[in-house]
């Protein structure tokens, strides 16, 4: 089940939250909790089973980390070491044994491991991260011990974020589970950014990726310079509409039901740079591999040798998280090149450029960067990379001018500028404002009805790692 699904608007949220409002405070959690395995569930019912051997094993695991911090730090440090085991373990089993197989096949032309038909769960990364971060806060004395089971459970499991982030520490949630405010200004304003996001996704990014795999369907040696460029523009704008709108209605959705959480993007492709774009985008993760990776490796207080392995060692496992495939190990390291020569080679003088040479750099990286990330699903990359240089194409005109007013309106949507708009407006408008803004959200709402009863199934993107 998906948010921009009919089962979930007209059914499952609806339910979930008469049920949640109706029963006693004492009773939401559970509340949430079992909604939210009845949600993961929903496609592959058997794939809960293994979350809740992740859940159980985790919580016990945290339990042991807190009796023992302060008492037996060797104890509690086994305890993390055979969390941290278990989690990647099943995470390494389900997302990578076949990845390794394969590889290992290639290396020495027979199968020493045996391919296995193994369905990828949903969200087990996500989940995964956030399970791993409360024992590792646990242990550190970042964070307390659930000793509720069902608050802990309610903390991974909980449907807004479980399948696509953003990545939430339980110690940001921790007073949430036990107490969270409720009015009918909070929930009003989860729905709005709810709706807001549930349009990105269907109008916006669905849209650009219809575009895209039109151009991708066209013949390598008939596509030409413009047509290729677009589709790669194209692919950019949906992944990033595709993601930041699942956090939008996560962060939406948090907050009928109390909770706030943390922002996962602030208008990446306004960056500057490379460093400046991975500070703005899917900040949840970033921050996640910053914590539990880049400072316990040391950082950047060290020498420059160790700093560049430091650098490439997260970005090699940051290709890797998004997905057992060289490509993504690729453009892993691709950013994390790119982001040593910022600091060591020409961050000082492109500090120095004018604004709109910075953003055009950063924009040209980003892009090259996503061709990389989506190379798996190009059937020839290096058919497509030829043809970014292609000065004659059959359709390269016609494109171009037929989605010139959605590349527009993708090019302000992916701004700030609509956002401060209408905050001015709500600002200084009144009721009159926000008699507008109601309207325009119901007729954001119909409309967003409207192409998810025309448009073939459409997962979030990021619903794959």
């Amino acid at each position: 089940m998906i948010f921009s699904s009919l089962e979930f608007l007209e059914f499952f949220l609806p339910l979930t939250l008469l049920v949640y409002f109706l029963v006693p405070a004492a009773f939401r959690n559970p509340v949430l909790f079992v909604f939210s395995i009845i949600f993961y569930g929903w496609g592959e019912p058997t794939l809960v089973f293994l979350m809740l051997v992740t859940l159980i094993g985790d919580w016990i695991f945290g339990y042991f980390c807190g009796k023992y911090r302060e008492t037996d730090k060797k104890k509690a440090k086994l305890w993390l070491i055979i969390s941290c085991v278990f989690n990647l373990g099943i995470l390494g089993f389900f997302k990578y044994y076949n990845f390794f197989a394969n590889n290992l096949y290639h290396l020495f032309g027979a199968y020493i491991l045996p391919e296995l038909d193994i369905v990828l769960p949903i969200g087990i990364s996500f989940y995964t991260f956030q399970a791993m971060s409360y024992v590792i806060d646990v242990y550190r004395g970042d964070a307390e011990h659930s000793k509720r089971f069902v608050f802990f459970g309610t903390y991974v499991a909980l449907f807004p974020q479980l399948i696509a982030g953003p990545v939430v520490r339980y110690k940001d949630v921790a007073d949430q589970l036990i107490s969270r405010e409720h009015s009918v200004s909070k929930f009003a304003g989860g729905v709005r950014r709810f709706v807001c996001g549930l349009a990105k996704k269907v109008v916006l990014a669905d849209t650009a990726g219809d575009v895209w795999k039109a151009i991708l369907a066209v013949p390598d040696a008939e596509r030409g310079a413009l047509t290729a460029w677009l589709g790669i523009i194209m692919f950019s704008f949906q992944i990033y509409f595709d993601f930041s709108a699942y956090s939008d209605m996560a962060v939406g959705l948090g907050r009928m039901i109390g909770f706030e959480f943390c922002e996962n993007f602030n208008y990446p492709y306004m960056a500057e740079s490379i460093t400046d774009f991975w500070r703005r985008w899917h900040i949840s993760l970033s921050t996640w591999f910053r914590d539990y990776i880049y400072i316990p490796l040391g950082g950047n207080r060290c020498k420059p040798l160790r700093h560049v392995f430091n650098i490439f060692a997260v970005w090699f496992l940051t290709g890797m998280w998004h997905g057992a495939d060289w490509c993504f190990i690729l453009w892993g390291v691709y950013y994390g090149t790119v982001l040593l020569l910022e600091k060591y080679v020409w961050g000082k003088a492109l500090s120095k450029a004018p604004g709109i040479i910075r953003h055009s750099y950063a924009l040209v990286l980003i892009l090259f960067g996503w061709f990389i990330f989506e190379s798996p699903n190009i059937a020839s990359p290096v058919g497509y990379a030829a043809s970014l240089f292609n000065p004659i194409g059959a359709l390269d005109g016609y494109e171009v001018l037929r989605n010139c007013v959605l590349l527009m309106i993708m090019c302000i949507g992916a701004t700030p500028y609509p956002a401060e708009l209408h905050r001015k407006l709500v600002s200084r408008g009144g009721v009159a404002a926000r008699t507008v803004e109601t309207v325009l959200l119901i007729l954001g709402m119909l409309v967003s009805f409207a192409f998810i009863t025309a448009a073939d199934y459409s997962p979030f993107l990021y619903t794959n790692f």
